[in-house]
């Protein structure tokens, strides 16, 4: 209470929540941690291309909560008389697929799919990777040479390819897709983590915490992990169009979300048939992937360019 107190009047005597964040001196950790966020968050609003990104990304969140209620038609629903309807027909402003389903309505329900594929992959590889860069990079010696060379393995395979080999042996279904790519997408994140450490270890820091008892475990995870997340969240906002291109390519081929599921890769491998033709049906779904790998890039870029300024000027 005394802390928010002292807050509100140290914002009052400079006027506005801008000048107080922006302040050359920082009379608190508080006041210094949400100066720096702050400060990112308007070198990030310069970045135009970023914005779009990020604005987009917003809307296909707020397209996917509201999906019940934005969605005209039901996605499963088969209407044979208005199948492979053109674009902008009574009623279907998309077209319909070859079974006269809403492409719109199943684009939307989609979007819940390509969420929740990237979410789980997203927490699952960067973790994953982040435990066994940081593991290896600290404790060195064997355990970093067994690491690494199962990294390099893994490494050495097309994501794609490692990923087909998964599905085949764990099975169809969309869980095991997210299953399959987390598995080939973990060991960039495993180098990225394993760089930070070599460095962060040696610093004068470490060696005070150390002599004053710390543990292995407590320095990996009070004060490795911290300063690995930022290169973490650029790789993983720069790696979300790739993990949404193979679960699309799983989903094409058969090994992603099964039918009837609206599943984007899967709409492309039904209107392939009819591409000539009827090229909506294939060339929606692809355009949807398209604009959402477009702005986890533009997002990534920016990302880049406020949490990890050295690699931005290379």
């Amino acid at each position: 209470m005394f802390s928010t107190n002292k807050t509100i009047k140290q914002i009052v005597e400079y006027h506005t929540w801008h000048d107080w964040l922006l302040a050359d001196t920082p009379t608190s950790r508080r006041h210094a941690k949400l100066s720096a966020l702050y400060q990112g968050w308007l070198s990030f609003r310069g970045n135009t291309m970023a914005m779009i990104g990020l604005w987009i990304l917003i809307l296909l969140v707020m397209i996917a909560v509201g999906a019940p209620l934005l969605a005209p038609h039901d996605p499963f629903a088969q209407e044979l008389g208005n199948r492979l309807q053109p674009l902008w027909s009574e009623g279907h402003i998309l077209g319909t697929d070859s079974l006269g389903r809403d492409l719109l309505s199943r684009l939307i329900y989609g979007s819940r799919i390509t969420l929740y594929i990237v979410g789980l992959v997203a927490l699952i590889a960067p973790i994953t990777g982040l435990l066994v860069g940081t593991v290896a990079g600290y404790v060195g010696g064997w355990t970093d040479q067994v690491l690494m060379r199962i990294t390099d393995i893994f490494l050495a395979f097309p994501r794609l390819v490692l990923a087909l080999a998964f599905v085949a042996a764990l099975g169809a279904g969309i869980e095991n897709a997210v299953l399959a790519i987390s598995l080939t997408a973990w060991p960039p994140y495993a180098r990225i983590a394993r760089a930070e450490t070599l460095t962060i270890r040696s610093s004068d820091y470490i060696s005070a915490i150390q002599l004053q008892g710390a543990g292995a475990m407590r320095i990996i995870t009070k004060h490795i992990w911290p300063l690995c997340i930022s290169s973490l969240i650029v790789r993983v906002t720069l790696d979300m169009a790739g993990i949404i291109l193979a679960a699309a390519g799983l989903g094409f081929l058969g090994l992603g979300a099964q039918p009837p599921s609206p599943e984007w890769g899967a709409m492309i491998s039904e209107g392939r048939r009819f591409i000539l033709d009827h090229w909506w049906v294939a060339a929606v779904p692809g355009m949807a992937i398209f604009t959402v790998s477009l702005a986890f890039n533009l997002l990534g870029d920016g990302l880049r360019d406020v949490l990890d300024p050295k690699d931005s000027e290379k």
